[in-house]
């Protein structure tokens, strides 16, 4: 007996449950509570970037040098990384909103360690308990988003998570900013303290949304998936052409898997999945390399190099914040008019030329700084103070960097690697490994790059700019495109090893069929369910 039939028993009475409540079927307002899990993760990078250039917060913990606060910054993201590897073996046999549940409770007590903390020690394990949340969030919202949204705009709802992830950031980064004028440690114990009030939101919100229906169906509900997509896509129509091409789909996808023993996560290294996963794996690694953490972590510190302090500093990394947010809204509707790959390509360039642009002025203008600014020994180059040319170039660059993310790499991984499996087998259980690859590189970027500014100062920036190079490359020959596909049709598109380049003009053979042929076949079969022989030999599965 596998693990998950262990499990039905359980699974059924929580399920029970959970839909003994009123549910939500408007898409968007879904989407928006599953994907509070990404705001934790803004709050968290917001809380963190605004104090560690702060006395209190430096007084009461010791003075952390570059090791030590790269670590204690890192912590968030190796919680994270467990997060997502556990959060499959939950997901499968609870369903999707047992991680989301999971995701608020880790937060919530997370958040409450680290503002209670008296030492490094425990602000450390309090970021890795909450990062164990967010790492069940971020591997389950997008792939929950995903199965539930039409496929025509499932590009715009997949982004939400990003946006939320922005929107999380610039919400924090103001209640920090308002609370480092108090004087001694309320000011970081407030702002951590209140990273309570999201995770709580998303734990309430969970008890009035619906399961994904894919989940229902993989699982034997077919009744209640089927009643799912239709208050969805047509408002409770089970009749209506999309709800049943939608239903058409996801049966033959799920007798095709009924065939398959248990997948597990070896079976994603087997060589039907393997060109997938290091797809989905180096999607999560690329987003990590492009800097844009260093940017939002560290925001302070490369702001210092700029030759900007204390409220000036703040400032400016406010408007950074506002721009990060406001270039997340198009990126929702770009992705579903241009391509996943067009957008992704076009970001991956843009990045690199505004890294260049900051390597190059900080190059050429900064000046040594032995030992490093006071009170900061990892920030060791500053561009003079009669030079303000230079240092709003730098801005300027940092400014533009972030909105070429946000308006790219920032939505479209997301949503890109909850599409790219093109299975339900697999699906979960891949985002899983995907963004357990993301915290991972996240873990190394937080703790090098306080030492990395320390060491090899603007050249840091060089090596964030090369990988941009390469990831566009890599987007180009090996990225196909998954806009307007279903997800079953992306399935296809890996079998028949269609090469990325000619994806976007791919379009799908036999076994799928067109769009009214499905709805006819699904017609006829729901129909043939309502005959009375039908339901006289129909049993439901418990």
């Amino acid at each position: 007996m596998s693990y998950e039939d262990k499990l039905v028993q359980p699974a059924l009475k929580f399920r029970t449950f959970l839909d003994r409540l009123p549910n939500i079927y408007n898409v968007y307002i879904i989407a928006s509570i599953s994907c509070i899990s990404g705001m934790m993760f803004g709050f968290d990078i917001s809380s963190m970037s605004a104090f560690i250039g702060e006395d209190d917060y430096k007084n009461f913990f010791n003075n952390p040098g570059s090791d030590i606060q790269g670590f204690i910054t890192s912590c968030m993201a190796l919680g994270s990384f467990f997060g997502s590897i556990v959060s499959s073996f939950i997901s499968e046999p609870f369903g999707r909103r047992a991680s989301l549940l999971l995701c608020s409770f880790f937060w919530m007590v997370g958040a409450a360690v680290q503002s209670s903390s008296q030492n490094r020690a425990q602000l450390m394990i309090g970021r890795i308990i909450a990062g164990f949340g967010v790492g069940f969030g971020s591997s389950v919202a997008p792939v929950y988003g995903s199965e539930l949204a039409p496929r025509k705009i499932r590009g715009f709802v997949g982004g939400i998570f990003q946006f939320c992830v922005t929107l999380g950031i610039l919400i924090m980064f103001y209640i920090c900013y308002g609370l480092h004028f108090i004087n001694g440690v309320g000011s970081f114990r407030i702002a951590w303290g209140l990273q309570i009030v999201p995770g709580l939101v998303l734990f309430v919100g969970c008890f009035f949304i619906p399961e994904s229906p894919r989940w229902l169906a993989k699982h034997g509900y077919w009744d209640e998936a089927e009643f799912i997509v239709a208050q969805i896509q047509a408002k409770g129509n089970r009749e209506d052409p999309d709800v049943l091409i939608e239903i058409s789909e996801i049966k033959d996808q799920i007798l095709i898997e009924e065939n398959l023993k248990s997948f597990g996560y070896v079976d994603l290294f087997t060589k039907k999945y393997i060109r997938r996963t290091l797809t989905a794996i180096f999607a999560q690694i690329w987003q990590q390399l492009t800097g844009m953490n260093v940017m939002m972590y560290y925001i302070v510190y490369i702001f210092n190099m700029a030759g900007y302090s204390n409220n000036a500093n703040l400032v400016a990394s406010s408007i950074q914040y506002v721009l990060n947010t406001a270039a997340t809204v198009p990126a929702l509707f770009l992705m579903d008019y241009i391509g996943r790959r067009r957008l992704l390509i076009g970001g991956a360039i843009m990045m690199m030329i505004f890294q260049f642009g900051v390597a190059g002025i900080l190059g050429k203008y900064s000046v040594p700084v032995p030992g490093g600014l006071p009170g900061n020994p990892t920030v060791t180059i500053q561009i003079p103070e009669d030079n303000k040319s230079a240092a709003r170039g730098v801005i300027a660059c940092c400014y533009l960097f972030v909105v070429s993310f946000a308006s790219s790499w920032g939505v479209g991984i997301w949503v890109y690697c909850s599409e790219v499996w093109g299975d339900s087998a697999s699906r979960q259980r891949g985002a899983a490994v995907s963004t357990a690859a993301n915290w991972i590189l996240n873990f190394a970027i937080a703790m090098y790059t306080p030492s990395s500014f320390k060491n090899i100062t603007w050249k840091t920036y060089i090596i964030y700019a090369v990988f941009c190079l390469v990831m566009a490359i890599h987007v180009y020959f090996g990225f196909p495109e998954t806009k307007g596909k279903r997800l079953e049709e992306v399935g296809q598109m890996w079998d028949e090893n269609v090469p990325a380049w000619r994806s976007s003009s791919w379009q799908p053979t036999v076994p799928l069929l067109s769009d009214a042929d499905l709805a006819h076949k699904m017609d006829v079969s729901h129909k043939e369910e309502q005959s009375p022989d039908a339901e006289s030999s129909s049993e439901e599965k418990p």
